[in-house]
Formats: C-alpha cells, structure tokens, sequence
C-alpha cells in the first residue's frame, strides 16, 4: 500500500441532530475523506442499504457507525437485519450509544457487532473516538469490497 488509503463510504445511523453535527465535525476537523451519509431512523436505514426508494443511487457503505436508540426501527433490530442479509453482512459495524447497559454490549456482539463504542458526552472525546474509529477502520481493516 503506497500509504493512501482510498476514501470509504460511511454510514451514519443517528436521529441526534447533534450528534450527527458533531461527527461531521469530527469528519472535517480531522480532515477525514471519508464520504458521510447519514440516515435518521432503522427503516431509512434498511433502504439506504438496500438501495431502495429515495436511496436507489446511495453508495455501498465499507463501514456502518450505528445507534441503538432509534425510531421506527431500533439499532438492534437493524443489525440483526443487516447480518440476516447475505448482500450486506459483510459491511463493518461499529455500535455508537450513549447506552452503557452491560445487556446492550452484550446482545450488540451476540448480533455480531464489529464493535461497542458508548458515545462520550464531551465533545473533545467525542471527536477523538470517531477519529480512533476512523483511523482503525481505514487504515487497519481491509473492507470486503
């Protein structure tokens, strides 16, 4: 690898208006050239990732950054929906909650989550874990497509 990494697609499953504000801010503060999408609820989320609807043209995400508490269709309904689908299985996904509940942590990586990262409230920390998120999924992992 001659040291730069293509630019992954990103999706982002949160209906915080701020937290949604606050990775993007991350994404530009850290210069991240990743593509970021971001869908509100596990319904639109589902689509996107099926390509359906209002979402026919959406890319392929190499990586999934997904809240548990969701409207219409909860986090871990999403990722249970998700790894139950041969086309999209593959695709990394990182759990990014507030929740701390040792249940969550523990059904999350039972639904094959690749990771359980529990949002810190500051926004420095904040920043800094999408980074380290970031950093790991791009420079590390090698995406499946």
């Amino acid at each position: 690898m001659n040291g730069t990494a293509r630019a992954i697609d990103v999706l982002l499953v949160e209906d915080d208006p701020g937290d949604v504000l606050m990775t993007r801010e991350a994404f530009e503060e850290h210069k991240v050239t990743n593509r970021l999408s971001v869908v509100s609820d596990g319904v639109s989320a589902m689509e996107f990732l099926r390509r359906e609807g209002e979402h026919a043209d959406a890319p392929k995400p190499d990586l999934i950054l997904l809240d548990l508490n969701l409207p219409r269709m909860d986090g871990r309904e999403v990722l249970a929906a998700l790894k139950d689908d041969e086309d999209l299985r593959t695709i990394p996904v990182v759990v990014l909650t507030t929740s701390e509940a040792e249940e969550d942590v523990v059904r999350s990586y039972a639904l094959h989550a690749n990771a359980y990262v529990t949002k810190p409230v500051d926004f420095e920390r904040f920043i800094d874990v999408v980074r380290q998120i970031d950093d790991f999924f791009v420079s590390v992992v090698r995406p499946s497509h």
